[in-house]
């Protein structure tokens, strides 16, 4: 999950044109407004529209609490998805022109502080005695803050934190291909059709090794987000519409293959590979609009906020949602609409104190701190 840059980088070594400027000095507040609903979504799959320890939460399934809605809700941890789509588009504009330093520390300082945050409170709320969920090891929860928990195989603070281990691997990926030797357009599209081949080579080979470095399920997203950034670069250029339709084609084949549960008789909510394929759908295409300049016009100001608060809340939601549900609904009977509505808000609130007072503050300390040259 990545911060929309406020003004577009400057173009790198061999660049065949600058980036074309976005409303109000650079920024795409659509693109945060995207991020957000990508964000409601993965809630609403959180919240009602799987099994777990949300039932737990709620005291039953969450299809009895949403009879009509918990099939749509199902649909929502395609926001993922979307979310690595925004990614590719937002890291190729933001690390064109910029150095490895630099290009580290930005990314960094953007997702670390309110990471460690997100783990040390989730972590201290788990271990309450009046809290009913079961908190990792002392050991686990230190190396939670590292990032690395999941290729060690440690028990993980936040259920999110895989999609963080993506983009850890992307932005590792996009750094050393492009970055490393300065950005450029040819650059670019020989890393996207190189990564497109590479993890198509993999998924053949059945190497971990190789899985783990090319991420075949979640290539094509990122790499139909530089497609698009391409696209916004030069709504013309045939090379990169071909990377956004490529990637589009192989996405959603990715996705129908490990979403569709039709087969399952057990399954909490059967979804539709016609559907699965419109939300991909939906994701680049809205990217593509606001590639296009045609979402330029959705430029209200309250969607910086909106996309301050996204990460924060997508950290957070999911562990922390589990016990304000608890209580609302278990302990003191609040109808199940309005703990929903509750639920979601009360981690809006607190995304925003996290915004306030840990990525404000941190962040760009960190950030100076990492990108100032060493002798």
């Amino acid at each position: 999950m990545t911060q929309t840059v406020v003004n577009a980088a400057q173009d790198g070594p061999g660049a065949e044109g600058a980036p074309k400027a976005a409303p109000s000095g650079g920024r795409l507040r659509a693109l945060d407004g995207l991020r957000l609903v990508a964000a409601l979504m993965v809630a609403c799959y959180h919240y009602g529209g799987r099994g777990g320890d949300i039932t737990h939460a709620w005291g039953t399934s969450a299809a009895r609490v949403f009879p009509t809605l918990h099939t749509p809700f199902a649909y929502g941890c395609l926001g993922v998805q979307i979310f690595f789509v925004i990614s590719g588009f937002v890291i190729c504009m933001s690390g064109w022109g910029r150095s490895l330093r630099s290009f580290f520390a930005s990314r960094t300082a953007r997702l670390m502080p309110a990471y460690w945050a997100a783990v040390l409170l989730v972590t201290a709320v788990f271990a309450l005695p009046a809290v009913a969920y079961t908190a990792v090891s002392p050991s686990d929860a230190l190396v939670n803050l590292t990032l690395l928990q999941q290729p060690l195989g440690v028990s993980r603070v936040l259920g999110v934190d895989w999609t963080l281990w993506a983009e850890v691997r992307f932005y590792a990926l996009f750094a050393l291909c492009v970055v490393l030797p300065g950005a450029s357009r040819r650059r670019v599209i020989l890393f996207c059709a190189g990564w497109i081949l590479a993890a198509a080579i993999a998924q053949g080979a059945h190497q971990p090794l190789l899985d783990i470095v090319l991420m075949p399920e979640y290539a094509p997203f990122f790499v139909g987000g530089v497609g698009l950034f391409l696209v916004h670069r030069d709504r013309r250029d045939p090379y990169a519409w071909g990377i956004v339709v490529v990637s589009f084609l192989i996405g959603q084949h990715y996705a129908v293959d490990s979403l569709w549960n039709a087969a399952d008789p057990n399954a909490f909510a059967h979804r539709t590979s016609f559907g699965i394929i419109a939300v991909v759908a939906f994701g680049f295409v809205a990217v593509g609009a606001i590639a296009l300049g045609l979402l330029d016009r959705v430029n209200w100001p309250w969607l910086t906020v909106a996309g301050a608060l996204t990460y924060p809340f997508y950290l957070v939601h999911e562990h922390l949602g589990w016990v304000v549900v608890e209580t609302l609904h278990r302990r003191l009977g609040v109808p199940s609409a309005a703990t929903f509505v509750l639920t979601v808000t009360a981690m809006l609130v607190l995304a925003w104190v996290l915004n306030k007072v840990v990525e404000e503050r941190l962040t760009p300390r960190l950030r100076k701190a990492l990108a100032a040259p060493r002798r």
